[in-house]
Order: structure tokens, then sequence, then C-alpha cells
């Protein structure tokens, strides 16, 4: 009896010392929420009561998912914290939300003017506090109305062009004060949909123009039923951006102190918050990073170039690397011709640029066709630019063309307007060069042509049988020159490398149907296929709106056709006819890395099998760097480009960047550095030095990916806000 006494003693002092949650979902006027109690949503999800942030004894009232005790989504005083834990939450007399200490001085209000008498707060399930008034069910006052930092499914951010009304998102001062810190977010609908990130006043990132499925410049969404973002205009002239998420997953985007988008989603099995996308992702991301007219890709060294018909408004600061003064037009366009001018009657044309998110303030046309857009802007002296999405129309820029980036893959496509003689330059002297050239070539053609039609007739013979129709799973019978494959290509010998034929693939990929889509990269969609011979196969296809071409193309095909290694994937042939190029591969029933190592699926990759994984890496990187024939420098080594077979052995795969050293070079220098940001080595990056250490650098930021499941590029900590790598860096071996 004294130990049941004891027991039930000690049970009381912890509920009287700590608080204790309330069975309901909501206050009203005949009950209070005191510091250390707290209500909870109808299905348990969220929380309301009384918090202190690490290392201070400050007291928030806050909204919280129960999964985790620091996933704050609201603060209600956030400028006026309490300094004891004497806080009440009540509903006042006059139907308010009241937070009150013990001296009665009010903290907080939902400050509703001529609100009912009679109301009820309630907790919902989506994290949303909501004021109700009980004589009709309706809301009148909602915290999803008045939000902190955290962007939540069935929140919206509405921006009203017509009265200036906005409900924006505020980050934490710092990541122990929920105060007002300087970032906000919101919505700016004017002309065009978009999201920013503003730093007081000055933009510090922008998501490109809503299509009415994307956001055009955010690489990473998908479409409307996917993502479950959508775009709602009122007559009232408010427009809102809301979020619904389908399924029970718990989610949410941060606005962080230091100016960031953080997505993370709640990983039930391993119970963190894993990152899924941040923003801005690099430093192009950044708002205006390469000044008006200018042009930011992290693919080129320097990273900022001046658009076609620009040149750097101050050079001497541009090539020290500070690009904030961006670029000034260098040729007049038409309408600024001298009326005295020989050449006023020439037309200006346009520069075209892919892949990219089309820049700041523009103005739109809806009804338009794309070929529509070219001759309106032609029409209008300050039209200095267009560019058309089916789901917007026409866009036109007539001012500054600010915040331009280039994507690997993904974006629009930009026209910019520039003097005919931008690109007439070119084709003038290559009208004086080909004209004499071209009288050579004919006088040497005619001579050299008939000694061609003896040397054929004795090589008929011979390559008739030679070069026959494919048959599935045998290469081409060859000559000891090789096949050589001639469509607008530079010459290539693809030594007993298989050729498909179009039709053949076609078949196999059933059309390229887009159920047999495996994935996209920068190379263009990889298909599953299955031949004839029922064998599978993975058929890489190179997209015309691939940042990656010919050179990367037949890069490939010369470099992993010499490569045999149980840790490089196998090349079973090409296709090269007409426009199309398509290089066939081993299928890998368990596809890439990344698809497992960075989502829901992590379980999936124990700790047997990540470090096989690691291992497998390294004798494949070993084997080119040291073993095969050739030495290969990979300089794209990441997740993504290591696909896994059936009994999850890795094998490194897209050869399209890699280089061959020869037998005594170990260095060499590029002025077009290539690869991944993030796994790029810094002499690489910056001065576009490589070498095998390039390769080991990128292996060890896979290496630290698979023991730690966070992509190196959207790693975020709170405390320090390194990079995965810098984290790693501060940690200290015990």
């Amino acid at each position: 009896m004294l130990k049941l006494f004891l027991q039930s003693l000690f049970i009381l002092f912890f509920l009287l010392s700590s608080g204790f949650c309330i069975e309901s979902d909501n206050i009203t006027a005949s009950s209070v929420l005191k510091d250390g109690d707290t209500i909870v949503s109808s299905g348990k999800v969220y929380s309301l009561g009384f918090f202190s942030p690490e290392k201070t004894t400050n007291r928030y009232l806050g909204i919280w998912n129960n999964v985790s005790a620091i996933s704050i989504i609201w603060v209600a005083n956030r400028d006026k914290p309490l300094d004891d834990s004497t806080g009440i939450v009540t509903i006042s007399e006059d139907g308010d939300i009241l937070l009150i200490n013990g001296k009665k001085e009010i903290f907080w209000s939902s400050n509703i003017t001529n609100s009912p008498m009679n109301t009820t707060a309630q907790l919902l399930d989506n994290g949303n506090l909501v004021l109700i008034d009980n004589s009709n069910g309706r809301i009148i006052w909602e915290s999803f109305g008045h939000p902190t930092d955290a962007f939540l499914p069935k929140l919206k951010l509405n921006d009203n062009p017509r009265t200036g009304e906005r409900v924006l998102l505020t980050s934490w001062k710092t990541p122990r004060d929920p105060d007002f810190g300087s970032f906000t977010a919101g919505l700016q609908a004017l002309n065009i949909p978009q999201i920013f990130i503003w730093n007081g006043s000055r933009p510090h990132w922008r998501s490109g123009p809503w299509n009415g499925q994307i956001l055009t410049g955010v690489t990473d969404m998908y479409v409307v039923y996917l993502d479950g973002y959508s775009v709602t205009k009122f007559d009232d002239g408010t427009v809102s951006f809301m979020r619904d998420y389908y399924g029970k997953i718990l989610m949410k985007i941060i606005l962080k102190p230091n100016g960031s988008f953080v997505q993370t989603m709640w990983d039930v099995n391993r119970r963190v918050w894993n990152v899924t996308w941040i923003a801005p992702i690099d430093v192009c991301d950044v708002y205006g990073k390469c000044g008006p007219f200018g042009n930011c890709n992290l693919r080129n060294s320097p990273m900022c170039s001046c658009l076609k018909g620009y040149e750097p408004k101050n050079k001497e600061e541009w090539d020290k690397g500070n690009w904030s003064g961006g670029c000034v037009r260098k040729t007049f366009l038409q309408c600024d011709r001298n009326s005295n001018s020989s050449d006023k009657n020439k037309e200006d044309v346009f520069w075209k640029i892919t892949n990219v998110k089309v820049p700041d303030f523009m103005d739109v046309s809806t009804a338009l066709e794309a070929e529509e857009c070219e001759g309106l802007c032609l029409r209008n002296c300050s039209c200095l630019a267009y560019s058309h999405d089916p789901g917007i129309g026409c866009m036109f820029w007539n001012r500054s063309l600010i915040d331009v980036r280039q994507f690997p893959v993904g974006g629009s496509v930009l026209q910019v307007r520039v003097a005919y003689s931008e690109l007439d330059k070119k084709k003038d002297i290559r009208v004086i060069v080909i004209v004499p050239v071209t009288i050579g070539v004919v006088i040497i053609f005619i001579g050299v042509f008939f000694l061609w039609q003896s040397m054929a007739k004795r090589k008929g013979a011979n390559r008739k049988g030679r070069i026959l129709t494919h048959e599935v799973g045998k290469a081409y019978i060859r000559g000891s020159s090789g096949v050589v494959i001639r469509d607008d290509i530079d010459e290539a010998s693809l030594d007993e490398l298989p050729l498909f034929s179009f039709k053949m693939l076609e078949t196999a990929t059933f059309q390229f149907d887009v159920t047999n889509l495996l994935g996209k990269g920068g190379f263009g969609p990889v298909y599953k296929g299955k031949l004839v011979n029922g064998k599978d196969i993975a058929v890489k296809r190179l997209s015309r709106a691939s940042g990656q071409g010919l050179q990367e193309f037949m890069n490939e095909v010369v470099v992993i056709s010499k490569l045999q290694h149980r840790n490089l994937v196998s090349l079973l042939g090409c296709c090269v006819e007409k426009e199309e190029k398509m290089l066939i591969y081993e299928y890998m029933a368990n596809r890439s890395l990344d698809l497992y190592l960075f989502n829901r699926f992590q379980e999936i990759l124990d700790w047997t099998k990540r470090f096989n994984i690691i291992e497998g890496i390294g004798r494949g990187l070993l084997y080119l760097h040291r073993d095969s024939r050739l030495k290969i420098i990979h300089r794209d080594l990441k997740p993504s480009n290591i696909l896994l077979d059936e009994h999850w052995n890795p094998k490194i795969s897209d050869f399209g960047m890699a280089r061959i050293f020869g037998g005594n070079q170990d260095q060499a220098n590029t002025g077009r550095v290539v690869g991944t940001y993030g796994y790029m080595a810094p002499e690489y990056a910056m001065g576009g030095k490589f070498s095998e250490k390039s390769d080991v650098f990128s292996f060890g930021v896979l290496v630290l990916e698979i023991i730690s499941g966070t992509r190196n590029t959207i790693f975020y900590n709170d405390d320090s806000s390194l990079s995965l790598l810098g984290y790693v860096s501060t940690l200290q071996m015990v």
C-alpha cells in the first residue's frame, strides 16, 4: 500500500510541476489555458501551449507539431515575451483571445473589432488556431491569417495589389529568438504571381512566375496534382497562393533567420525532419547576383556573364568579381539608330537562351500564341526581350533584365533583343572565308573524285556484308578501322560498339511511353526498354533542351566503350539517326542511389548495403584512376550517377564529363568547369584545375551523404548554418 501511495504521489507531483494536457482542442469563456497546460487538436497532430526557446527563460505562447518538441510553427507574443510562468490564455468578455500575466497585463490579443461576445478558440489538425462565432459557426479570426515563419498546407499567402494588404511570413530574429527578423516572404501578385523573400525592402530571392502548374524558376517543382500548389484570384482583387498537400505526411516550409526557405518532411521511421528543398539553393539563386542584363550560370567560370549584345558596365569591377553593377548595351538597336545611318532599315534580331529563370518586372499578354510574341516585341521600341509559356502567354520586358539565371535543365526560353550586327558579324566573316575556300575545295574535289571512284570499287566488296542491319545482341562486323558514323557529327571510331536503329528502340520503349520513363538528367530522359530477345535495357535519349550536347555524347561513347569493370555501368550500344542520339545501357533494377538516399525509402538502405555501396564506388574509382588501360577522371560523381543493380551493387555511370589523362599526366586545367555544385573540389570549381583528387573530393562528399542520408547542397543546421561539409569539419572526434 505504501509503495502504491508513493507512486501516486510521484505522478501527482510530476503533473503539477510539468503541466498536463487538457482533454480538449478549444478554449471557451469558461475555461483558461495556464502555463504548463496544453490543448491538442482532435487528431493529436498539433498542440497549443507555452514554451521557452533553448537557452532562454522567456515564455511564449506557441503552436508545435506533436511529433517533435522543437518544431514550433506559430508564436503569438513573439515581440513581447513573458518573464515568468504566470501566463494565462482566456476568452475576454468581448470575445477576443487574450494572453495575460499574473498582473492581468495584456501581452497579446487577437484584436478583433466588433467581435461577437460568444466565441470559442479551437486548434485544428492543420495547425490553425481559429476563433469561432458560436452563434453561426463562422471563423472571425485565424492564426493562418497572421503567420510567423512557417508555411503549412492550407495556409494562404495573400496579396491584394489594389489595397496593398498582404499575408507574409516573417523570420525569427535568431534561431533562439522568435522576435521579428530581417526577412519576410510572400506572394507578389502584380502582373504574374511570384513568391519573394525580402531582406527588409530589398528582394533576396524570387521563384519566377506562376504558370498555372508550377513556379517556373523552381526546377524542383512538378505539377499541381503532385505538389499541391495553387493560385486563386478573388473578386476583391486578392490573390492567394496555397499548398494543399495530399496525404497525411507532415511537412512545413520555414523561413529561416538567414533568409532561406527550408522545406522539411517528417520521417516516421527515423523520427527526424528530413530537409527536402531549400531556397536560395546556391549563389546564383540570390536575387540579381549578376546585376542588370547579367546571367548567372554555375557551370561557367566566372559564373556571371553579360547577355548577348551587352558588356560590363564597369570592366574593372567586373574582372574583380564584383558583378552587382551589371551590364550595358554595346550596340544601338534599330529604334536608337540615327535616321541618316546606312543600316537604319536593318531589323533587330533575337538571341535565344534556354533553361533560364526569366527576369523580373515582366508585362503579360495572356491571349497570344508563341509566334505572335516576336512581332509584338519588334514593333515596340522599348521591348528588350520576350518569352512564351503555354500557361501564361507572352511575357515582355521593357525595363532592366534583372535576376536571370541559367539551370542545367528545366526553366524557360528567353529571347533577348539584339542589334542585327551582333548575330551577323560571324556570318560576314564566314562569307569572306568560305567563298574562296569553297572554290579551292571544288577544284580539289574534281581531281580526287576520280581517284575515290576507283578505290570505292575495290573496297565495295569488303564493305558489303560487313556493315549490315543490326541483329539484337550482336555487334557489327568491322574492318580494322572500325565503323564510322556520319550524321552532322565529327567522325568517331566506335570500336566494336553495337548500333541500334531508332525503330528498334522505339519498339522496345513502346514509343518512349511516359510509363517507361526512369528519370531525367542533364543529358535528357532515360527510358526502360525490352528488346525482342527479352533483355531489359535503359535508353538515354539526348534532349534538344539539354545543357549537354554532341561533345558529351561522343565523349561518353568513346570513354565507356573502352572500360570494363563490375562497378561501372555497361554501355551496350548507341543510336545515331538524323536528329536522334541515344545511348543504350544495361538496365539497373534499383535505379539510382539518390532515389533511396534522400527520401522516405532510406530505411531500405541498411548499414550493410551502405557499406557495400561505398566500397563498390571506391573500387570503381580505383579502376578508373589506376587499373584501366586509360586513366579517367570522371568529374561528375554524385548520387544520381550511381546506379544500383538487383543485388544493390553500385555502378558508376554518366561519363559525358569525363576526361582521359595521358600515362604521365596527373593534372589538367580547363576553361569550362563542368560538374555539379556541392560535389566539385574547390580548386576545380574556382580555378579549373582537376585531377584524381577532384574525384576523391566528390567521393568524400558522396560518402558523407550515404552515411548521413542528407544532401550536401540542402543541409541546414540552425546553430551554424553550414553545409554538410562545414558541419562535419566542426565535429570533434571522441
